[in-house]
């Protein structure tokens, strides 16, 4: 009897894995049947009782409570404009009061973040449309009283005025690759991750903004091959490690004088990433110094431009920037801090000195949404498990701490204006974007999307659950990871280890998420190639410890290559693992890391495919490299001891190099040196370049290509 329900159950469970459909390279990365997307658009509405979002060239209303839609904002068919007609948006932002509309159409990318767009101004009440101007621009703006409009064109800052339908240059001398006023440069914009460097007052009586000037930044030069007969070579400024920075200066303009002051002229520092309105005449301003182990607060009087130091913290290594800074009535503020070895929510008076530490324990605040009323503050955090987020509340006291989202995986919120509701992102492994709308104490209230598209898609095609677990290693310790079998696993048989690997500082493969599009092609490699695929974290990365994070400073590439190398071989030992059979894929930082993993652990490694891998740290920007790395001049040999190029005789295995001509980031340069010790070394490889690619590598048909050239390679060589 025991015998036939074993054979009746095994039976069933090949019928079920026979009725599943392959997963296909066309599946993924042509019909993108795994994609689940939250709400596009979604903005808390004044009345705290509504939300707008973005649809097919409207912006519709929905109801928080029914979750209905209840009316249109705007629908671009029923503008009037004497311009011409207005073609539907990309992105769109109301003013304060929820009376007028900017519309960016026709937008174009210019680096990862930034970009510039023909923008239109629409009257929400008598739905009349004007141009801002014929030209694209940047980071139009609403001024809080909504009368005004900045915006960045050509590399200046200007203010229309809406009533007058007149335009005011606030600078003169804005020139590509010379001077950028209101917007950041391109290291700005990747390391910092801002791009718009200019902040309206909240009465709407002046403009804070940064300059830059860049004439001493050197230049990238990179050829953009295009259709044409010759190639157009495309120049920008890009400080690599060692090299000069823009110089960054900070200014006011007053509108009543139309005059510009320079501010902080008298305070030292390298970089100001950071700053903003705390009331109507002080703009707070963070610095950093060149090493970014220095941060500090100054508080500008807008008045007359004075500037008081309020805030200072130190680190022997190095300080991250975060956007959690939020300011109370009375000066004082909550702010994110790893002071105590986690990241921790601080309550800080006015003149600096912590009142409080808010949140306490051994795991990290990710991200701060703000505080009601009743000085209630929301956050997600790591407390759960440093492979999840979940959303919490807590007085600022520290006192009533409260967990708004009780299932495993991962929770981001999108709160209302009044804190009474937030919109909740979740999902997991094997469980795609679900959005709720949730009360402040966290009840579901409403379920606004499910992705039952990419939810029938997992039951369609082959798919095995991702397991998580820890890795304990002779000199690492414990490792958190996870792995993905095949659907049929059998541990009678042994298969062949395919690992992929980032490993950056404050990075993490190993989220309890999902993962519609990279997740799934692993699904693929396991289930359509019969293979294991795992990720390991490595020390340097996030969700734990600042010890465990900041344990790779000055020597990025040696600990985790260590790491790596030892979890393959712990991985090895299990009696269903090849040891002789595993590869390793990476992209990036992660292309650095395979990298250095077939060239140091040759006798591990038998196979790695490195997409846009840094080569060696001295080629790379330097707000990045030296925070986690210090300056080349006194680290010469931590920049070189683990870089791959200074490995390349030890390659045994086979190698796929590939990389973007056009990458703004990790410059082609890297590979191109790779090709060229590789040969010297004479070592045979694979190459290929992707014209014009960015470090994305996609376009047209180019995605579907690289991932059947990866596929292809790995299946051959592993």
């Amino acid at each position: 009897m025991r015998k036939t329900v074993l054979f009746g159950a095994l039976f069933a469970l090949t019928i079920n894995t026979l009725a599943q459909e392959s997963i296909t390279l066309s599946a993924l990365w042509q019909r993108y049947e795994f994609y689940a997307g939250g709400i596009s658009g979604l903005r808390s509405m004044n009345d705290g009782v509504h939300y707008t979002a973005q649809g097919n060239g409207t912006i519709e209303q929905y109801s928080y409570e029914t979750g209905e839609q209840v009316g249109i904002v705007l629908d671009v068919t029923a503008l009037k404009s004497e311009a011409a007609e207005v073609p539907a948006f990309d992105a769109y932002r109301l003013s304060e009061d929820e009376s007028w509309a900017i519309l960016s159409t026709e937008t174009t990318k210019i680096y990862r973040r930034s970009s510039r767009s023909v923008v239109w101004l629409v009257d929400l009440t008598s739905h009349d449309a004007r141009k801002l101007r014929p030209e694209k621009v940047r980071y139009a703006t609403f001024s809080p009283n909504g009368a005004y409009v900045a915006y960045v064109l050509d590399n200046n800052l200007f203010v229309y005025d809406i009533e007058a339908d007149a335009h005011v240059r606030i600078t003169n001398d804005g020139a590509f690759n010379q001077i950028i006023n209101g917007a950041t440069d391109w290291v700005y914009e990747e390391e910092f991750a801002i791009v718009k460097a200019f902040w309206w007052s909240p009465n709407s009586e002046s403009i804070a903004f940064l300059r830059f000037d860049e004439s001493n930044v050197r230049s990238f030069n990179m050829d953009m091959y295009g259709k044409e007969l010759y190639p157009n070579p495309y120049t920008f400024k890009y400080p690599k490690a060692g090299e000069d920075n823009s110089v960054v200066t900070a200014h006011l303009w007053h509108m009543e004088s139309g005059k510009v002051q320079q501010v902080l002229n008298d305070v030292p520092y390298e970089y100001l990433p950071r700053a903003q309105w705390s009331n109507e005449n002080t703009w707070v301003v963070s610095t950093l110094n060149r090493l970014q182990n220095e941060f500090n607060l100054y508080a500008v009087n807008a008045e007359d431009g004075s500037a008081n130091a309020i805030y200072h913290e130190s680190d022997e290594k190095y300080l991250e920037i975060n956007d959690e800074l939020y300011f109370l009535a009375d000066g004082s503020f909550v702010m994110l801090s790893d002071r105590d070895g986690w990241n921790h929510l601080y309550h800080v008076a006015a003149n600096g000195k912590i009142k409080r530490k808010i949140t306490t324990g051994d795991f990290n605040v990710t991200g701060l949404y703000g505080m009601d009323s009743k000085n209630v503050l929301y956050y997600q955090s790591t407390e759960r498990s440093p492979t999840e987020r979940n959303i919490y509340s807590v007085r600022i006291n520290g006192r009533s701490k409260k967990l708004l989202t009780e299932a495993t995986g991962t929770h981001n919120a999108n709160f209302t204006n009044d804190f009474s509701l937030f919109v909740n992102s979740y999902s997991a492994a094997g469980i795609p974007t679900v959005v709720t709308l949730r009360n402040r104490d966290g009840a579901v209230v409403r379920t606004l999307k499910t992705n039952q598209r990419a939810k029938q898609s997992l039951k369609k095609y082959t798919y095995s659950s991702k397991e998580f677990f820890t890795l304990e290693t002779p000199s690492g310790g414990t490792l958190n990871a996870w792995m993905i079998k095949p659907v049929d696993f059998d541990e009678n048989k042994t298969y062949p280890l395919f690992m992929f690997v980032y490993g950056g500082p404050g990075s993490q493969t190993v989220m309890n998420s999902y993962d519609a599009f990279r997740g799934m092609w692993f699904q693929m490699l396991a289930n359509e190639h019969d293979m294991i695929v795992v990720s390991v974290e490595n020390h340097g990365t996030d969700g734990r410890s600042e010890a465990f994070k900041k344990s790779t400073y000055g020597q990025m590439g040696k600990l985790e290559t260590r790491d790596q190398t030892e979890a393959a071989l712990e991985l090895a030992k299990r009696s269903y693992i090849d040891g002789n059979r595993i590869g390793v894929f990476g992209w990036s930082y992660g292309g650095y890391m395979a990298s250095n993993l077939l060239f140091q652990s040759p006798d591990v490694f038998k196979m790695a495919v490195a997409v846009a891998p840094v080569t060696n740290w001295r080629f790379y920007d330097n707000i990045y490299t030296e925070r986690y790395m210090g300056l080349p001049s006194a680290n010469g040999e931590g920049y070189d001891a683990d870089s791959p190029l200074s490995h390349v005789s030890g390659l045994k295995g086979k190698y796929l190099l590939i990389h973007g001509t056009g990458d703004d980031n990790v410059h082609v340069q890297n590979s191109m040196r790779m090709v060229e010790a590789l040969v010297q070394a004479d070592k045979d490889f694979d190459w290929f370049a992707y014209p014009d690619k960015n470090h994305g590598i996609y376009g047209g048909n180019t995605t579907m290509h690289l991932y059947r050239k990866m596929t292809n390679f790995i299946a051959e060589n592993l």
